[in-house]
């Protein structure tokens, strides 16, 4: 059997992380283990966590560590025979030591985005927020304008996502994050990639996957063509 390969991917809001990492799920068949995504369904299963978890996304709070790694990693936990990729946990240090008491990560992505470009994606985005659906004006806008296209309910603006907050998103974002990627340095297994347009980035993340796995893309999906 092949031998497991866990990795995370760290990037502020905006970073087109959500796109990498569907990418990177589909071409190397790793699971895509989104924290966001857990955060919407305990909510909406309203487990324990998740009436835990409410009480602070409805005030725009950060979910606070405890919280969080009661959340993830009792699902970490299930998946312990997986290959996984993690995006939105560990966000800060004591997620991240409280995951390496569980498991070593084999590879951490880092996207390194330019602030202005961040302001532009983010004003074009808006969410149907039932979903978490995300759609941006400017390269995947909805069919009908200011509506879902799977359900027609409205889309709505997040107000953290307007120009006036976003700065102090991002300021708390690196503050956060910059001892996690240090971490991460130490360790060796931190990769940052640079850039404005997520389709250039693509090709050397896909690379060096495909080198930390020591198979091409197309091998793992072998089986599947006829």
């Amino acid at each position: 059997m092949a031998k497991l390969f866990r990795a995370a991917i760290m990037g502020p809001p905006g970073s087109g992380k959500g796109t990498i990492s569907q990418r990177i799920a589909q071409s190397f068949g790793l699971q895509y283990l989104s924290s966001g995504h857990y955060l919407r369904e305990s909510i909406a299963a309203n487990t324990e966590a998740g009436v835990l978890v409410r009480t602070y996304v409805e005030r725009s709070m950060l979910v606070p560590d405890h919280v969080m790694t009661r959340l993830m990693l009792p699902r970490l936990e299930h998946l312990i025979g997986h290959s996984w990729l993690l995006d939105g946990f560990p966000r800060t240090l004591s997620q991240a030591q409280a995951l390496s008491n569980l498991c070593q990560l084999d590879l951490v992505i880092s996207l390194n985005i330019p602030y202005e470009t961040l302001k532009e994606r983010l004003s074009d985005r808006w969410i149907h927020p039932a979903s978490g659906r995300v759609y941006n004006m400017g390269f995947n806008p909805p069919r009908v304008q200011g509506k879902d296209d799977i359900t027609g309910e409205p889309l709505i603006q997040h107000d953290d996502d307007k120009p006036e907050a976003l700065m102090a998103r991002l300021r708390h974002y690196k503050d956060v994050a910059k001892p996690v990627i240090n971490l991460y340095k130490s360790q060796g297994i931190l990769h940052s990639f640079s850039g404005t347009d997520t389709d250039r980035i693509w090709p050397y993340i896909n690379s060096l996957l495909s080198t930390k796995m020591h198979m091409q893309p197309s091998d793992s999906f072998q089986t599947q063509t006829p």
